[in-house]
């Protein structure tokens, strides 16, 4: 606020950065969503007071952000730690992480935009315009990446700060300046890195894995971030572009774009070798190796399938479907849940929660699917689903792999068919359990093995099971567990039939 007698301090309780310090010291350190909550609202109410001078405020976001740092972390660890959450529990910890990151990439972006443009005392910031750049990267990438975990929809404006931050980088010529992004976080970062880290989250199919998977995902691109490959013309060993100026998430290299010097494109470069060699240590050790900060101890196998996934999509040559799809329009009734299958293939399961989807192709692997309304919590990678094509009289068994949220209740879905047919069997596993499994065939199959799915908890390594078959008994030796998800284990069993006769 100016008056008559010159300027005047902004009435805000953050005003002296002593005042500020003091606030902070007396937020409540011991409940991280509440810290989270009240910084959130902090650096919202420091950005909308226009009395900062440019310094100032960036001291003030500086302050705030780092101070929220462990709090932010906390509240990660507990959403990823929790898959049993309740829709209320996860909605709550999700908004809270979220909405922090949004305000943060805001707040570091409009400062980052006042030196940009010149503003009156902006000049100040120049020695600081690094750190500026690198925070700013780091956190709108959060951003996107909390919007990956609940698989969207995404904000149209983060690609677009994005773009904007880092192409001031580089003409400001601070794209490749080392910085210490927080204290106690060890190694040095620069904003050209922080970008590629966004970019190549992006271009590693997200939509595709589960949030921990994601959250592995993220760990493993800063591990090896240092060797990616960024350029300004196309090379043959890029699949992957975006444009400075578009405003957009980036691209496949389907086909060549139209040249302009905002292009820029990007690959894993050494990367990859640096994933193949870290898949074969683990394979030979069956562990992961301390050097590799992943904030915290997960089992080998979900880190090979994360990094199998990675060197899957950061190949030169992305993969390509394995069927050529078919656009088409059709509805499909749609039932989910080990439960819900049951209910139609007839062994008196609900399927009350039957809805319909829209077909948008299909080919001989699956469908992709849109869904018009989105009801309840239950939509997730690895759901599974009982699939009638409209018109159609059976149903086949199909696996979410692939999930997007344009709008909160409106999303489409990739639908891996994993059985054309199936059968229900009343199976029992010794000492008077009972159990009823779907015996499932898509013609990959070997001469005397089966493949059942069971409902998630059944299956014990080594134990039989089995069930009759006419008059025969058959028993099923388990020879692998081949998937898991929450509602479902698909077991390959080798099968033996025992005549009624037979001694037991």
């Amino acid at each position: 606020m100016i008056s008559l007698f010159g300027s005047k301090k902004p009435d805000h309780p953050m005003a002296e950065i002593k005042e500020a310090r003091k606030l902070l010291e007396d937020l409540p350190a011991g409940d991280a969503y509440k810290c989270t909550d009240e910084l959130t609202h902090w650096l919202q109410s420091i950005m909308a007071e226009a009395g900062f001078k440019p310094e100032y405020r960036a001291q003030l976001v500086q302050l705030l952000d780092e101070t929220a740092q462990v709090h932010v972390r906390k509240l990660a660890r507990d959403y990823m730690a929790s898959p049993r959450l309740s829709r209320l529990q996860e909605m709550r910890l999700w908004k809270a992480i979220y909405e922090y990151w949004r305000e943060a990439g805001q707040a570091y972006a409009a400062c980052v935009e006042l030196y940009a443009a010149g503003a009156k005392g902006a000049d100040a910031l120049k020695a600081s315009m690094p750190l500026l750049l690198a925070r700013a990267l780091r956190a709108l990438a959060a951003q996107t990446k909390w919007m990956y975990v609940r698989y969207g929809p995404m904000d149209p404006s983060v690609w677009s700060t994005i773009a904007k931050v880092y192409a001031l980088a580089e003409t400001r010529k601070f794209a490749q300046s080392q910085v210490a992004l927080y204290a106690g976080v060890p190694g040095e970062t620069t904003p050209e890195q922080e970008f590629l880290k966004a970019v190549m989250l992006s271009a590693s199919s997200p939509d595709s894995l589960l949030p921990l998977e994601i959250e592995l995902c993220e760990r493993l691109i800063a591990h090896v971030c240092a060797a990616f490959t960024l350029r300004l013309d196309l090379q043959p060993d890029i699949a992957y572009w975006i444009d400075l100026a578009a405003g957009q998430a980036p691209l496949r290299l389907a086909r060549p774009p139209q040249h302009a010097p905002t292009l820029r494109f990007f690959a894993a470069g050494k990367a990859l070798e640096e994933l193949e060699s870290l898949i074969a240590a683990i394979k030979t050790t069956g562990v992961v190796p301390p050097r590799v900060n992943l904030g915290g101890s997960y089992p080998a196998d979900a880190v090979l399938d994360v990094l199998g996934h990675l060197a899957l999509y950061w190949s030169p040559k992305p993969p390509e479907r394995k069927h050529q799809r078919h656009n088409v329009k059709s509805r499909l009734n749609v039932v989910h849940g080990f439960d819900g299958v049951l209910g139609v293939f007839g062994a008196g399961g609900d399927n009350a929660g039957e809805e319909t989807w829209i077909v948008e192709n299909v080919s001989a692997g699956g469908f992709g699917a849109g869904i018009p309304e989105i009801k309840g919590e239950w939509l997730k990678i690895g759901s599974l689903l009982g699939l009638q094509p409209e018109g159609g009289d059976t149903w086949v068994l199909g696996v979410i792999r692939r999930l997007q949220r344009e709008i909160p209740l409106k999303g489409s879905v990739g639908i891996q068919i994993i059985a054309k047919s199936a059968e229900l069997l009343p199976l029992s596993a010794g000492a008077g359990s009972s159990e009823t499994g779907i015996l499932i065939g898509d013609g990959s199959e070997a001469p005397g093995e089966a493949r059942v799915l069971l409902r998630p908890g059944t299956f014990v390594p080594g134990q039989n099971m089995e069930y009759q078959k006419g008059a025969a008994s058959c028993l099923l030796l388990p020879q692998a567990l081949e998937e898991t998800s929450e509602e479902y284990e698909l077991v390959r069993f080798r099968e033996m039939i025992r005549e009624a006769s037979s001694e037991e």
